[in-house]
């Protein structure tokens, strides 16, 4: 089949997307990626076998995106380019990443009418609850989450396909919309094997940590991550545990606040802000940890999707300490990779953290579970395979 992806953001960097189209192109796909420029990049190249089409976009086009079910103009805008794009490509299929170009793609597509796969990346209308622009003027009163999720269950329900990323954000569809179940498929969003079989060690980084015990978080650092929770139970950790160090690999706005909380509590030695760092040096960050976490708080995007890092940790057998978040606490305790705190209880957190302190044989087996659960079942390698089935049949 001529498939025609859907991004409106700039590519690359973009794992999920990245990861379906290569496996696609694999399976004897053609792959066009319809995606945005903001600068003076090439209109068109091919990246790992993937047919990307870039289309010139600007700050007010970027700006008139977080309105897209506000006022119409971004739609009308990015349906222009879409019907451009599937005239000059001729695909037989659409796949939408995500419901904020949806509109625009359903409306482009009444000319040639292909089949239609929306991929919900995340649960947006609540993601979108927690962005900080929309708790204050004007974003809070122009901006309808309520609408978004009206116009989510639109989008579901012409769509021929409905992928998403987790079995919890699948059930809750099903809860909200019946009549869609069997148009749902599960595409989780998993590491390539590659992430835990080839790479280079950098060998400053575990240098640097030799002689630490190390708390490591990978990752975007929002508030609602819950790195306050793990930051404040270093105040009663580092009287067991001297040489405990939380390392951040990340950054997000809401940094002020939380290397203010190490400052106010004077933890200054005990925490690193690493910022964002180059994918290929994670490996090494994880290497030198002694335990990985995803402290996140609960909520009702987070009780239904997965963060990446915990397959990440997994892959490279690291203990894991993660909230009580649904759709993560499933997964760990099912596979029984780590333990599990209370969200936003510093007490707890820090219990669980001496726990596995105390018993390196507890961390050592739940590290190796967690590697042959990614191993055996779960890399992108074994969990794309319901993508694959999906686009075998769905002209049939």
């Amino acid at each position: 089949m001529r498939i025609g992806m859907i991004l409106d953001a700039p590519f690359p960097p973009d794992p999920r997307v990245e990861n379906e189209a290569v496996s696609l192109v694999k399976a004897g796909h053609d792959v066009f990626l319809f995606c945005l420029k903001y600068a003076d990049e090439k209109s068109s190249e091919i990246i790992n076998g993937i047919q990307v089409k870039r289309y010139i976009s600007n700050k007010l086009e970027y700006k008139l995106s977080a309105l897209a079910y506000t006022v119409p103009f971004y739609g009308i805008l990015m349906k222009k380019k879409i019907h451009q794009f599937i005239e000059e490509t001729k695909i037989d299929a659409l796949h939408i990443h995500d419901i904020r170009i949806a509109e625009a793609v359903f409306n482009a597509n009444k000319a040639f009418n292909v089949p239609v796969v929306l991929d919900l990346h995340d649960n947006m209308p609540e993601v979108m609850k927690l962005y900080p622009h929309l708790q204050k003027f004007p974003g809070k009163y122009i901006i309808s989450p309520s609408k978004w999720k009206k116009k989510e269950k639109e989008f579901i329900e012409k769509a021929d396909k409905v992928i998403s990323v987790s079995p919890e954000f699948l059930d809750n569809l099903v809860e909200r919309i019946p009549s869609v179940k069997e148009k749902l498929v599960l595409v989780p969003n998993t590491i390539r094997e590659s992430f835990y079989k080839d790479y280079k060690i950098d060998k400053t980084i575990l240098e640097r940590y030799k002689d630490n015990f190390v708390l490591l978080y990978l990752g975007d650092t929002h508030l609602r991550r819950g790195l306050q929770t793990a930051i404040e139970s270093l105040t009663s950790l580092k009287e067991t545990i001297p040489n405990i160090k939380l390392v951040i690999v990340g950054r997000n706005t809401t940094d002020v606040v939380l290397k203010q909380q190490v400052a106010d509590l004077k933890l200054e030695q005990f925490v690193d802000f690493e910022g964002w760092q180059n994918v290929a040096l994670f490996q090494s960050y994880i290497l030198s940890s002694a335990i990985c976490i995803s402290p996140l708080h609960r909520n009702l995007q987070h009780d239904v999707a997965y963060a990446n890092k915990i397959f990440q940790y997994m892959s490279l057998a690291k203990p894991l300490l993660v909230s009580d978040a649904t759709a993560q606490k499933r997964v760990v305790e099912n596979n029984k990779t780590g333990l599990i705190h209370k969200d936003r209880d510093v007490k707890d957190f820090s219990d669980k953290i001496i726990t596995l302190f105390k018993d390196e044989k507890l961390r050592n087996e739940l590290g190796q579970n967690g590697k042959e659960f990614i191993e055996n079942e779960f890399s992108w390698e074994q969990t794309s395979k319901k993508l694959l089935h999906l686009y075998d049949n769905l002209l049939s």
